[in-house]
C-alpha cells in the first residue's frame, strides 16, 4: 500500500544556513590538501574525480588510508567509517583474512581469463546461500543488472523492464530511465515510458520508454501495470526490484514480496532481485534470506568481493539455461577475475560467517536504539531502522514506504549539514544521502557509541 506525505522537520532556514556555512569553514579549512589535490587532479580526471558519485564542492576529500572501522584522509585526520564505500566494506579495511589471501594469490598471478577452483567455490557458496543453482560473474553491480535484464530479456522473449519509482540499478541505459507512471482505470493505454533520468544524457529515448516504474511496496499497481502492457502487447520481461530500497531504507511492507513474487510468477514475468546493496550486507542471504521470498535471478556486486570489483548474478536453472546454451551471450575479460574469486571465497567462509552475522545485528540494535532514544529526548520527528549492516535515520513524521514519501520528506540543505557535521567531529559518512550508514564487522561499542555521540549533538543543535 501507497504510503501518505510525510511531515519532515521544520527548520529554520536562516538558523540551518548559518550552521552550513560555520561547518563548510571547518572541513574546508582542515582539508586544505584535498584542496590541492582537487587542481591536480582536475587537470587529468573530470571533475577531479573517477566517479561523477565522488564530486564535492568545493572540492572531495581525497582519502589516503583504510584501517579496520577507520579511514585517513590526506591532510592525516582519522574518522570511523560509516560510509564503508557505499556498503562494500562490511569486512572493514585491510581485514587480514583478506589481505593474507590476497597476497598469496598475487605471487601466484591475478588474472588468467580462464576458470579457477576459486570460482567455483564462490558459486558453490552463493547457490547454497540463496537456494539458486546457477551463477556468473561481473565485475560491478551496474554490470549485474544489465546482465541480468539481459537474460531476462533472452528468456522470455520480450524487451520492457518494470522497475520500482526512485530506485537505483546501476548507470546503464535500461535502469537509468525511470519510466512515468500512468492509470489505465479509463481502460485506455497508460502512458509508459518517458525521458531519461536527469543526469543521464545520452540515453536513447527509444530505449527510455521501454521502462516503466510504479510505486514500491504498492503490488496491486504493480499488477495492473502488467496487465496494461498485457492488454498493449508489451507485456514486461522482468520485474527488476530492490526487495528492500536502500533510499534511506525503505523495508517492504508485510506481504509485499510474497504478492510480487506471486504476481510474477502468474503472469510469467522473469522476478530479478537487485541485492547489490542489500546482498552479504543485511544478511548471509541478504534480503532474499531475511524475508523468505526467493526471486528468479539476483543480482550482487558491492560486499562479494571484499574491497575488489566483483559482481555476480544468480538464477534458477530454466532461466539461466539461455546463458548455457548460449543465446544470451554473458562474457567478460575480468569476471572472475582471480584476485577478486580468492578474496569473494576468504570472505564467504572465514569472514562473513554465521557470528559476524550476529556481530552486526547488535551492533544494527545499538545504533538504532541509541539514535532512537535521542529523537525522542529532543522530540523530533524521525525514526531509526537498521538490518545488518545497513541502517538509517529518517527525519520525518511518518514512516516512509516509497519513493514519493521519501521525497515529501527530504530537505536537501539538511543532508549537507548532516554530512558536514559528522565529518567534522570524525565520522566518515555517505555523502549527499539522509542520515544513512554502513556497519562492518570492524565496528564495536565504542565506534557505535562514537557515532551516537555525534547524532546527540546534531539533535541538539537542531532541536527547537
Amino acid at each position: 500500500m501507497t504510503g501518505q506525505a510525510t511531515v519532515s522537520l521544520q527548520l529554520d532556514p536562516r538558523r540551518l544556513h548559518t550552521l552550513i556555512q560555520r561547518e563548510e569553514w571547518t572541513l574546508d579549512n582542515a582539508t586544505q590538501r584535498s584542496a590541492e589535490l582537487y587542481r591536480r587532479g582536475r587537470q587529468a580526471l573530470s571533475g577531479g574525480v573517477a566517479s561523477s558519485f565522488q564530486v564535492r564542492r568545493p572540492w572531495p576529500i581525497y582519502l589516503a588510508d583504510g584501517r579496520g572501522p577507520a579511514v585517513w584522509d590526506v591532510d592525516g585526520h582519522r574518522r570511523l567509517d560509516f560510509h564503508n564505500g557505499f556498503g562494500a566494506m562490511v569486512h572493514g579495511h585491510a581485514h587480514p583474512v583478506i589481505g593474507r589471501v590476497v597476497g598469496e594469490r598475487y605471487a601466484r598471478g591475478t588474472h588468467f581469463a580462464a576458470p579457477t577452483e576459486d570460482a567455483i567455490v564462490v558459486g558453490e557458496e552463493l547457490a547454497r546461500r540463496w537456494g539458486l543453482p546457477r551463477w556468473r560473474y561481473t565485475n560491478s553491480g551496474s554490470e549485474s543488472t544489465m546482465d541480468a535484464i539481459r537474460i531476462a530479456r533472452g528468456f522470455t522473449g520480450r524487451e520492457v523492464v518494470l522497475k520500482a519509482i526512485g530506485s537505483y540499478h546501476g548507470h546503464h541505459d535500461a535502469v537509468l530511465a525511470p519510466g512515468t507512471t500512468g492509470s489505465d482505470q479509463a481502460g485506455g493505454a497508460a502512458p509508459w515510458g518517458g525521458a531519461a533520468a536527469p543526469g543521464a544524457g545520452g540515453t536513447p529515448a527509444a530505449v527510455a520508454r521501454l521502462t516503466v516504474a510504479v510505486p514500491f511496496n504498492d503490488a496491486e499497481a504493480m499488477e495492473r501495470a502488467i496487465a496494461c502492457l498485457d492488454r498493449q502487447s508489451s507485456k514486461p520481461a522482468c520485474v527488476i526490484l530492490e526487495p528492500a530500497m536502500m533510499l534511506g531504507m525503505i523495508l517492504p511492507e508485510p506481504g509485499y514480496l510474497e504478492a510480487v513474487r506471486e504476481i510474477t510468477r502468474r503472469h510469467g514475468v522473469v522476478l530479478i532481485f537487485d541485492e547489490v546493496k542489500t546482498g552479504l550486507a543485511i544478511g548471509a542471504a541478504g534480503a532474499t534470506g531475511r524475508y523468505g521470498v526467493r526471486p528468479d535471478l539476483v543480482t550482487l556486486a558491492k560486499a562479494l568481493g571484499a574491497g575488489m570489483p566483483c559482481g555476480a548474478v544468480g538464477g534458477s536453472e530454466d532461466v539461466m539455461s539461455v546463458v548455457e546454451d548460449g543465446s544470451v551471450y554473458q562474457v567478460g575479460t575480468f569476471n572472475g577475475n582471480a584476485l577478486a574469486m580468492a578474496a569473494a571465497r576468504a570472505s564467504l567462509l572465514e569472514v562473513l560467517t554465521p557470528g559476524a552475522y550476529q556481530h552486526l545485528e547488535r551492533l544494527s540494535q545499538r545504533m538504532t536504539g541509541g539514535c532512537q532514544r535521542t529523537l525522542d529526548r529532543h522530540g523530533l520527528p524521525g525514526y531509526a531502522l537498521g538490518t545488518g549492516a545497513r541502517g538509517c535515520v529518517t527525519l520525518a513524521a511518518s514512516r516512509i514506504t516509497d519513493h514519493v514519501t521519501f521525497q515529501a520528506a527530504q530537505n536537501p540543505e539538511l543532508s549537507k549539514l548532516i554530512w558536514l557535521y559528522y565529518m567534522n567531529r570524525g565520522v566518515f559518512a555517505t555523502p549527499a544521502r539522509p542520515e544513512q550508514w554502513t556497519l562492518s564487522i570492524a565496528h564495536a561499542d565504542a565506534e557505535v557509541d562514537a557515532y551516537l555521540a555525534v547524532h546527540a549533538a546534531l539533535l541538539a543543535e537542531l532541536a527547537p
